[in-house]
């Protein structure tokens, strides 16, 4: 059995790698780009600094190894997710090694997966809340009026709301609309509900360029500055539960199934490329007041006269 070794020490090794594996690297790497490459790049960094702590070349793990690298994510507490999500990228690189001539056969080509839980147990806002909190932020100074408007109102990523940049925004056919580059590299544009608008307005002032949201030093706001927003407005409305930037994309989804929006178009607001993953999100789905069965009752009542 693998001896586990502690992640503090895993911190201070430096994986060497062959030329071979270097090149294999860094193509597949090239293929991506944003946060979807950071993503990728952690996990190749987490796996391949596990290897190298077992003295195990990249390019000499066995299926056995890469599942043994699996069990000792679950034994440190990572959700399944995110250990399947490790899986897929340590999958995805080797198939591109072998794509490349560059390995005979991939080692992970049958490494068993976690079952991923579908449901969500992130910590959940209702109508109220979202409410409460815009009321709290519309208070506030504008840019923080106009960043949890962003995340609660559009369900964007917190990196994609602080990422913004005063000349992303436009007008379309009446509408005001931001254009922002989603995960995986996809260009989308979203339109803005008018409250959000007007907040952006005052919160860029007479500024024509650079970041919609700057910290105290004039630099563009990170995510942690941006949680510490959301959880000190949290705080003002009253609500007593650990609100994230991620618990307002949260409700945004949720917000979105309760007023009827169809879920495809959640999931194209959501930017999720699998509908599993905004059902995740839906904690009412299973509620009683909106069983089909009165809507079929409701259908076929006139028939049935």
């Amino acid at each position: 059995m693998t001896t586990a070794v502690p992640s503090a020490a895993l911190a201070t090794i430096q994986p060497v790698f062959t030329d071979v594996e270097r090149v294999a690297l860094a193509g597949f790497l090239a293929g991506y780009r944003g946060l979807t490459r950071n993503a990728y790049a952690l996990d190749l960094r987490q796996f391949t600094t596990w290897c190298h702590a077992r003295s195990l070349a990249l390019f000499a793990v066995r299926r056995a190894d890469i599942e043994g690298f699996a069990r000792d994510l679950e034994e440190r507490g990572r959700a399944r997710a995110t250990v399947t999500r490790r899986l897929s990228t340590i999958a995805g690189f080797y198939k591109y090694a072998v794509e490349e001539e560059l390995l005979a056969a991939s080692p992970a080509a049958h490494v068993r997966r976690p079952r991923v839980d579908y449901e969500s147990h992130a910590v959940a806002l209702d109508r109220n809340e979202v409410g409460a909190l815009l009321v709290a932020a519309g208070l506030g100074p504008p840019a923080e009026h106009a960043l949890i408007s962003l995340l609660a109102l559009n369900g964007l990523r917190v990196c994609e709301a602080t990422g913004t940049d005063i000349d992303h925004f436009g007008l379309e056919r009446g509408h005001r609309t931001l254009t922002i580059t989603r995960k995986g590299g996809k260009v989308v544009t979203i339109p803005l509900a008018p409250r959000t608008a007007r907040a952006i307005d005052l919160a860029v002032g007479e500024r024509a360029d650079g970041p919609v949201f700057l910290a105290a030093d004039g630099r563009r706001l990170d995510r942690h500055s941006a949680g510490r927003i959301v959880r000190k407005t949290a705080r003002r409305a009253g609500i007593g539960k650990a609100v994230t930037p991620h618990t307002l994309r949260h409700a945004f989804i949720t917000a979105a199934q309760d007023a009827g929006v169809p879920l495809r178009d959640v999931q194209e607001s959501a930017s999720h490329a699998d509908p599993r993953t905004t059902m995740r999100y839906y904690r009412a789905r299973s509620s009683l007041d909106r069983h089909a069965t009165y809507i079929v009752a409701a259908y076929v009542a006139g028939a049935a006269r």
